[in-house]
Protein backbone atom coordinates (compact mmCIF):
# COMPACT_ATOMS: atom_id res chain seq x y z
CA UNK A 1 0.00 0.00 0.00
CA UNK A 2 1.44 3.27 -1.30
CA UNK A 3 1.64 6.23 1.17
CA UNK A 4 3.04 9.51 1.31
CA UNK A 5 5.99 10.30 2.81
CA UNK A 6 8.20 13.98 3.65
CA UNK A 7 11.79 13.27 3.48
CA UNK A 8 14.45 15.86 4.71
CA UNK A 9 17.65 15.38 3.26
CA UNK A 10 21.54 16.81 4.50
CA UNK A 11 24.26 16.80 4.27
CA UNK A 12 26.18 14.30 1.39
CA UNK A 13 22.60 13.34 0.69
CA UNK A 14 21.43 16.40 0.25
CA UNK A 15 24.11 17.25 -2.29
CA UNK A 16 23.28 14.13 -4.11
CA UNK A 17 19.55 13.91 -4.14
CA UNK A 18 19.87 17.93 -5.03
CA UNK A 19 17.14 19.09 -2.78
CA UNK A 20 16.72 19.80 0.74
CA UNK A 21 13.03 18.03 1.02
CA UNK A 22 10.54 16.25 -1.07
CA UNK A 23 7.20 14.77 -0.77
CA UNK A 24 7.20 11.11 -1.79
CA UNK A 25 4.74 8.01 -2.74
CA UNK A 26 6.16 4.56 -1.87
CA UNK A 27 5.19 1.42 -0.98
CA UNK A 28 8.22 1.33 1.87
CA UNK A 29 7.49 -0.14 4.98
CA UNK A 30 10.05 1.37 7.31
CA UNK A 31 13.26 3.65 6.95
CA UNK A 32 15.68 0.91 5.66
CA UNK A 33 13.51 -0.01 2.64
CA UNK A 34 12.99 3.66 1.81
CA UNK A 35 16.59 4.32 2.26
CA UNK A 36 17.34 1.33 -0.68
CA UNK A 37 14.61 3.16 -2.67
CA UNK A 38 16.07 6.24 -2.58
CA UNK A 39 19.91 4.70 -3.11
CA UNK A 40 18.72 3.31 -6.36
CA UNK A 41 16.91 6.87 -7.24
CA UNK A 42 19.88 8.79 -6.55
CA UNK A 43 22.70 6.96 -6.48
CA UNK A 44 23.62 8.21 -2.86
CA UNK A 45 27.03 6.34 -2.10
CA UNK A 46 26.59 6.27 1.90
CA UNK A 47 25.79 2.90 2.68
CA UNK A 48 22.53 2.62 5.29
CA UNK A 49 25.01 1.13 8.23
CA UNK A 50 27.17 4.79 8.74
CA UNK A 51 23.34 6.67 8.83
CA UNK A 52 21.15 7.12 11.59
CA UNK A 53 17.29 7.10 10.92
CA UNK A 54 14.94 9.61 12.05
CA UNK A 55 11.26 9.68 11.98
CA UNK A 56 8.96 12.66 13.36
CA UNK A 57 12.37 14.01 14.69
CA UNK A 58 13.35 11.53 16.68
CA UNK A 59 15.55 8.86 16.41
CA UNK A 60 13.97 5.27 15.31
CA UNK A 61 15.44 1.70 14.74
CA UNK A 62 15.71 0.78 10.71
CA UNK A 63 12.67 -1.35 10.95
CA UNK A 64 10.56 1.35 12.64
CA UNK A 65 7.28 1.59 10.59
CA UNK A 66 6.09 4.17 8.59
CA UNK A 67 2.91 5.56 8.54
CA UNK A 68 0.84 8.12 5.76
CA UNK A 69 2.20 11.52 6.64
CA UNK A 70 5.32 10.43 8.77
CA UNK A 71 8.36 12.80 7.97
CA UNK A 72 11.69 10.94 7.76
CA UNK A 73 15.38 11.81 7.59
CA UNK A 74 18.19 10.09 6.97
CA UNK A 75 21.35 12.02 9.00
CA UNK A 76 24.93 10.91 8.03
CA UNK A 77 27.79 11.28 10.20
CA UNK A 78 28.94 14.80 11.47
CA UNK A 79 32.22 15.65 10.93
CA UNK A 80 33.64 18.61 12.83
CA UNK A 81 36.33 19.98 15.32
Amino acid sequence: MSKQINILYFAALREQAGKEQETRDTSAQNPAELYAELQAVYSFELPQERLRAAVNHAFCAWDTPLNEGDIVAFIPPVSGG
